[in-house]
């Protein structure tokens, strides 16, 4: 059925008084036809007086006059669209390196310029129709997150296994000039988008600044499931260094040309090197943050004023797990806090066996790769688990391992903690205060 569906409404709202329920739909306002959250968002922002059309659960239908303050929310809420899918077929895609058995969404493949907007999902714009492009400079949906790779329209095809989509340079000028601010990725495949293609890319997208905000550059991601796919080269060590060593001096003579940070690397091509990260000033308003660009600068500086504000929570034992990339930085921290709180707290990484050895990221750790790994470890009065690791609101790891599964099959009890120096800190004040309970 056409329209959205309302999920809720809120108590002493317009919607009340007009004795709408959740169940009813909401087809149109004033005389446009809803069709996502976006739509509902844009025509009803500012027009102090609204024709609602809709569609009661018996079939009903109403009209229905509004008038109301300017910017007074209907009370109306609906749930998010269901994300259009992905029909590229990316060289270095890693929902096509997964292994069986895991939670089915996990499997899906979304490219939905709504979803950029609305949540900061990154979208190639491969498969956007003109109809959708002028939709998005109309309504204004900016900021908009996009996966660009490569600007020489023939390598992007290659990256992204489709052949004859639109140039993704005369796109971002189009949204450049209608005003509409764009935050980009470039995923690293090396022998492939790097070298002169990067330089490439790199001037094209720094040429429409202010316009597109900022350029991330993260490392391709593989995993030991990889099938019938193409070959690709993993960034090692020698690789990330000698990356950061070209590309950390060109960001910084982007900055001074520009007046603000633009480019960006990925935090763990400095985890793989093992060499010092900028400054976090050099990060900016930190635009990447939730593309893995400047988290452990940020969680440096947080972890050492939790430090200096942490208080004795008494003698006991607590073990906390990570990821093996951020283990170094993770184990620093908590052996600070450790002797200011008098907690023995046991850091332990994760190594994981579920997509393989390159993959060292918290956020991919599995519950029963924690079980394998704390074979034999002293766990103390609970294991801490990083809410990262976890599916959020569901308790759930990727191999659909339970929090409370884990507990049976460890013997312990399991917090989980916001992946932050404060969450760790807030997780032992409660075990402290609740003791073996």
């Amino acid at each position: 059925m056409s329209g959205l569906l309302i999920e809720g409404v809120a108590t002493g709202s317009i919607a009340a008084e007009f004795e709408l329920a959740a169940g009813d739909r909401l087809l149109a306002v004033n005389g446009q036809q809803m069709r996502d959250l976006i739509d509902y968002s844009y025509y009803t922002a500012s027009d102090e007086e609204l024709l609602l059309e809709i569609a009661r659960q018996d079939g009903e239908i109403w009209e229905l006059e509004v008038e109301r303050d300017q910017g007074e929310p209907l009370g109306l809420t609906f749930s998010a669209p269901a994300p259009a899918h992905c029909r590229n077929n990316c060289i270095f895609c890693f929902v096509h390196q997964l292994p069986k058995g895991l939670r089915k969404p996990l499997y899906v493949k979304d490219e939905d310029y709504r979803l950029s907007f609305l949540n900061g999902n990154y979208v190639t714009l491969a498969n956007i129709t003109g109809a959708e492009l002028a939709r998005i400079i109309e309504q204004r949906l900016s900021p908009l997150y996009i996966s660009v790779h490569a600007t020489n329209p023939e390598l992007r095809q290659q990256l992204l296994g489709k052949p004859g989509i639109p140039p993704i340079l005369e796109q971002l000028q189009a949204l450049a000039a209608a005003r509409i601010n764009m935050h980009t990725q470039v995923v690293l495949c090396p022998g492939i988008n790097d070298g002169l293609e990067l330089e490439r890319t790199v001037g094209d997208l720094a040429a429409l600044y202010p316009a597109v905000q900022s350029l991330a550059i993260v490392p391709l991601g593989l995993t030991r499931h990889r099938r019938k796919l193409p070959q690709l080269t993993a960034i090692d060590q020698e690789y990330a260094k000698a990356f950061i060593a070209e590309w950390g001096p060109r960001s910084r003579a982007l900055t001074k040309r520009l007046g603000e940070p633009f480019l960006f690397l990925a935090d763990e091509f400095y985890l793989k090197a093992g060499m010092p990260f900028p400054p976090l000033r050099e990060y900016g308003d930190l635009p990447q943050i939730e593309n893995g660009v400047g988290m452990v600068p940020l969680f440096r500086r947080e972890a050492a004023r939790m430090v200096r504000s942490a208080r004795h929570l008494g003698d006991y034992r607590a073990t906390v797990v990570t990821g093996v990339s951020s283990f170094p930085f993770v184990r620093e921290f908590l052996v600070q806090l450790g002797e200011k709180t008098g907690v023995m707290i046991i850091p332990v990484a994760v190594e994981n066996r579920l997509f393989g050895q390159s993959v060292t990221v918290s956020g991919l750790v599995s519950g029963n790769d924690i079980v394998a790994t704390l074979a034999g470890v002293e766990i103390g009065r609970a294991l801490l688990v990083p809410d990262v690791m976890l599916k959020e609101g569901a308790g759930l790891f990727l191999d659909d391992i339970s929090l409370q599964t884990l507990e049976e099959r460890l013997g312990h009890r399991v917090i989980p903690f916001d992946s932050t120096p404060r969450g760790v800190y807030r997780a032992l004040k409660q075990l402290a205060k609740t003791g073996n309970r």
